[in-house]
Formats: structure tokens, C-alpha cells, sequence
């Protein structure tokens, strides 16, 4: 019996196949062969030292969240006074050791918003204004985003940033007001419940848009004999604050951080509503009279 023609053809067809198949395997090499990476170890970089901080400041700010999600709102006030110390350390450090950064003020930033932008604002949620429903939420929320906003506006001006004052209440300040009230109003219980709302709500408001005004606060100064002889008033003032931080705790921090505060506005307003007297306005003021 004679053999189909397809059949003939399928041996020739599966060997053309074969053949096809392994002669791309013969022309087909690897790009990548096994071999056994050399591990190096990453130096550490002197950014790396500040940074360390920063991060500490921030671990502080979330420590400080969970401790008064926990009810537990004195010890939560202190972990924001944690997270404040550190950030001032940091900075110090970065200047020390000339170790300053786009990356690490970047992350200084994000490290406040936890700290100061954050925790302060569900600590006053906590203390009292979660009684007045999604309002205590909306009010608690104003401290955050005030923060936010302040530490954004001082990364755009950090180029022409004067290191003699800041423009608008900084954040820590902000953040170490509500923390010392809470720990000295819980730990004398001072006032009623009802008149510790009004305060924190009093308090709430006002930080928040002092943090966004341009109200002018004078920088931390560093403890030097030529910003002794060149500003003594003002180093007067701020040992006298430390003094009573040290004396009184928080108590002492509450008072200093209001003294603080209202000295800024008292400030500005005197400015806004005076000039300075030079010769040519009092040439102005001869002629128009």
C-alpha cells in the first residue's frame, strides 16, 4: 500500500524543526552569568549625624501620638518637648559639623510636621476638644495645617533666610505652648473642665494664625560673650526663661513660651503703628508745618 505524501513530508518537517531549534540554541548566549557580588561597606556620611537627630525628633512626635491616643496626655506633652530638644540639636550639630543639606532640611521638615504639626494637634483633640464633635476635630486640625504651612513658606524664603528673627511663630514654639498648658493644667488640675476647653480652644486659634502671620520671633541665641555684649536685653530674657523652665517646668515653660509670644505681637504692633524718626522725616514734618 502506498504512503500518503503528507505523511513523507511530516519526518522532513519535524527534522527541519529540530534542526531550526537547535541551531538558535547554538547561536543563543547568556547576557548574565553567576557571579558572586563584592559587598562593600557604605561610609558614613557626616550628613548622616545631624540626621540621626532628626530622625529622634521624629520617632518623639509619634511616641507622643500613641501616649495620648493612650489617655495618658501628661507624658505625651513631655515627648513633644523631646522632640522639640532634639530638633534644636540637630541644627546645632549640622552647623558644628558643617554637615548642612538640602536632604536634611527636607527631612527636618517632615519631622516637625509629625512633631509639631501633628502630635500637638491630636494632644488638644484628646484633651478637651473631642468633646465638641467633628468642630474639636476641625479646630485640632488647624494647629497641623497652620504647621504645615509655616514650615513650607520657610523652605521657599530658607535663601534669604536672616538668622536674626523668624517670620511667624515657628513651629516648635507653637507645639511647646500646647504641651506645657496640658502637662501643668493636668498636673494641678487648675481650672475646671469647661474653662480648660475655652483655653485650649482660645489657644488653638490664635497659635495657628500666629504661625502664618509675619509677625517677626527672634531666633534662639547661641550663648556667646559678643551676642552677651551685642544683645544683653535679649540674653537677659531668654536665661531668665530657661531659669524658669529649669525652676518651675512646666509651668515656668508655659509662662517664658507666652512671654514669648506676646512680646513678638506687642513688637510688631509698636512698628506698625510708628516710624522711625531720621532727618529726612523730620525735614518732612518742618516743611508741612
Amino acid at each position: 500500500m502506498p504512503v500518503p505524501e503528507s505523511e513523507k513530508k511530516e519526518p522532513e518537517i519535524n527534522e527541519k524543526l529540530e534542526g531550526g531549534i537547535v541551531s538558535s540554541m547554538r547561536k543563543w548566549r547568556p547576557k548574565r552569568r553567576f557571579r558572586m557580588g563584592r559587598v562593600t561597606i557604605p561610609s558614613i556620611s557626616r550628613v548622616a549625624v545631624p540626621s540621626t537627630f532628626t530622625v529622634m525628633n521624629m520617632v518623639s512626635g509619634y511616641i507622643s501620638i500613641v501616649l495620648a491616643h493612650d489617655a495618658n496626655l501628661t507624658l505625651a506633652g513631655w515627648f513633644i518637648i523631646l522632640a522639640a530638644f532634639f530638633d534644636t540639636i540637630d541644627g546645632m550639630v549640622a552647623r558644628l559639623a558643617n554637615a548642612s543639606s538640602d536632604f536634611g532640611v527636607e527631612l527636618d521638615s517632615l519631622s516637625d510636621l509629625v512633631s509639631f504639626g501633628a502630635a500637638p494637634s491630636f494632644l488638644v483633640y484628646q484633651a478637651g476638644l473631642h468633646q465638641i464633635g467633628i468642630l474639636g476635630v476641625l479646630l485640632s486640625s488647624a494647629l497641623m495645617v497652620g504647621s504645615g504651612l509655616r514650615l513650607a513658606r520657610f523652605n521657599v524664603q530658607l535663601v534669604g533666610f536672616t538668622k536674626d528673627y523668624f517670620t511667624g511663630l515657628p513651629t516648635p514654639s507653637q507645639a511647646m505652648t500646647i504641651a506645657t498648658f496640658v502637662i501643668w493644667a493636668y498636673a494641678e488640675s487648675l481650672f475646671s473642665e469647661e474653662v480648660r476647653d475655652i483655653i485650649l480652644v482660645m489657644l488653638t486659634i490664635s497659635l495657628s494664625l500666629l504661625m502664618v502671620s509675619k509677625i517677626k520671633y527672634d531666633t534662639l541665641p547661641k550663648p556667646t560673650l559678643e551676642n552677651l555684649k551685642d544683645h544683653p536685653v535679649k540674653m537677659f530674657l531668654f536665661g531668665c526663661g530657661f531659669l524658669a523652665m529649669l525652676v518651675f517646668q512646666a509651668k515656668g515653660f508655659f509662662i517664658a513660651m507666652i512671654f514669648f509670644i506676646l512680646f513678638g505681637v506687642i513688637r510688631s504692633l509698636y512698628y506698625f503703628f510708628s516710624e522711625e524718626i531720621t532727618h529726612h522725616s523730620v525735614a518732612n514734618s518742618s516743611k508741612s508745618e
